[in-house]
């Protein structure tokens, strides 16, 4: 069965049909296998925000109950929106299927979060008075996301922001039309079920940059959700910061293992091999930098470089392939326009971009070392002293994601210390890449500050407002200031 027409069946299993003019190509072997209808950004958000007068008021448990039933949908759609992933994003199928529980795992902790929206109580230093902080529904939320994960970034923003009250709209990557179609008609299967949810509370707005812009600039929007590049982070924030919107930032990654002495190098290794060439290098929490202790280094590099060799590329489709396409013909050239002639070209599946992971020793932090090309290359930095392998993990722009390997534990407290990792993410003794729900998801510097998904990030999604309740019968002022009229 052809690709298309593979892609056809799954489409008719969520109700769909391909029409439109922005066109989806397989990565597996650059078909098209579909196509989409762009969206009109301004009807979107006015439908978005009278959707907001209505769903602000209804309790947040009644909203989580929507976000449950998606989770259900989800579920019984999980096998069938992963192969989806698979065919048009390039994920093998076990990456896919992870994808897909992601979905449902957000959907679960949001479920819970609607019920747990708490405030706080403040003691306040005038008697008789109160003061109190609570948290209310902010406005419509845009969530741009990108073709490496092109279902689970979404639900991250969008079960959070439905617990708290905001419509979603969503611009997803032009080159992954299809599974958001798909999801949205799971989305629609639980507002049916649900029964009274307002209309224009999730949209979909497909399309290429010039509607992602005219959603970014309108003032309806609250708060733009965006992941993808730094480069387009830079655009984005001063554009909304300019009508004094909120911006939740997740961009690019350049991110670091730091291997010590004591490590288990043969769990090292295999962290290695899953966090730089997973998903073809394209997550955004990929391994690019290895920094190596000198007196293990031979071993490690010989065992990661045999790795290499042997990982089964090809068709992601198949159960045994843990390598799959890169998204299309420009992320090769990046790759290849920074290795050159060392870029070796897989021959898996005709018309796909299929490559090797290339490991690439450097002898210092510079030049192609200090960006994130999203490709499977992994840069091995030999170091000798710790404080060096610490500056080394720190001294790039980015700072989303960093792990160590060691045993020892001083080693390990230093770097997760506030003198440590400068990332967001900081783990020890597995790989910087493969991210719970749990914990908040997110990085400093040039990865743009934002949070998403687990621990407390449901505070981007709503605005706080602290209150004072006077219940005497006298009115006296803070910082006993005295304003009396003269008798």
């Amino acid at each position: 069965m052809s690709i298309s027409r593979e892609t056809e069946e799954i489409l008719a299993d969520f109700g769909l049909r391909s029409s439109g003019e922005l066109i989806s190509f397989s990565p597996i072997d650059g078909s098209e296998i579909g196509r989409v209808s762009v969206g009109d950004p301004a009807s979107a958000c006015a439908a978005a925000e009278k959707a907001f007068v209505q769903w602000r008021v209804v309790p947040a448990p009644r909203r989580g109950e929507l976000v449950r039933l998606l989770g259900d949908e989800l579920r019984k759609a999980k096998a069938s929106l992963a192969d989806l992933v698979t065919l048009e994003a390039g994920k093998i199928v076990q990456e896919s299927l992870g994808e897909v529980q992601e979905m449902i795992d957000i959907c679960d902790f949001a479920v819970g979060l609607s019920r747990q929206l708490y405030g706080l109580t403040i003691a306040s230093e005038r008697p008789n008075h109160r003061m109190m902080e609570q948290w209310h529904p902010l406005g419509p939320v845009l969530v741009i996301s990108a073709f490496n994960f092109p279902v689970a970034v979404w639900a991250w923003n969008a079960a959070l922001a439905l617990v708290c009250g905001n419509p979603v709209i969503w611009k997803p990557s032009e080159k992954t039309p299809l599974c958001a179609e798909a999801v949205l008609a799971l989305v629609n299967r639980a507002i049916e079920r649900f029964g009274d949810a307002p209309e224009g509370l999730v949209q979909l707005v497909q399309g290429e940059r010039d509607i992602g812009e005219a959603l970014v600039d309108d003032p309806r929007v609250a708060l733009v959700s965006a992941t993808g590049s730094t480069v387009m982070g830079k655009a984005v924030g001063p554009k909304v910061a300019a009508r004094f919107g909120r911006v939740l930032l997740e961009l690019g990654g350049n991110n670091a293992m730091i291997v010590c002495p004591s490590a288990d190098i043969e769990l090292a290794a295999r962290a290695i091999l899953f966090s730089s060439a997973g998903t073809a290098g394209q997550r955004c929490t990929t391994l690019r930098r290895l920094i190596v202790h000198e007196s293990v280094a031979g071993a490690l590099v010989a065992r990661v470089r045999g790795l290499f060799a042997q990982v089964r590329i090809g068709d992601p489709r198949q159960p045994d392939t843990l390598i799959g396409p890169l998204i299309d013909e420009a992320a090769f050239s990046g790759m290849k326009n920074v290795l050159g002639d060392h870029l070796e070209r897989v021959e898996a599946v005709p018309g796909g971009f299929y490559v090797r992971p290339t490991l690439v020793e450097a002898s210092a932090q510079e030049g192609s070392v200090l960006k994130e090309t999203f490709a499977p290359i992994l840069y091995v930095l030999r170091y000798a002293d710790f404080d060096e392998a610490l500056a080394l993990n720190n001294q790039v722009p980015q700072g989303l994601s960093s792990s160590i390997f060691t045993n020892d534990v001083r080693e390990a407290e230093r770097f997760m210390s506030a003198a440590g990792s400068d990332c967001g993410i900081a783990n020890v003794n597995i790989g910087p890449s493969g991210a719970e729900i749990g914990g908040a998801f997110g990085g400093e510097k040039e990865t743009g500050g934002g949070r998403e998904s687990g621990s407390d990030s449901w505070r981007a999604y709503m605005r706080r407002q602290t209150n004072t309740i006077n219940y005497g019968s006298d009115l006296p002022l803070a910082q006993g200031v005295r304003f009396d009229v003269a008798p």
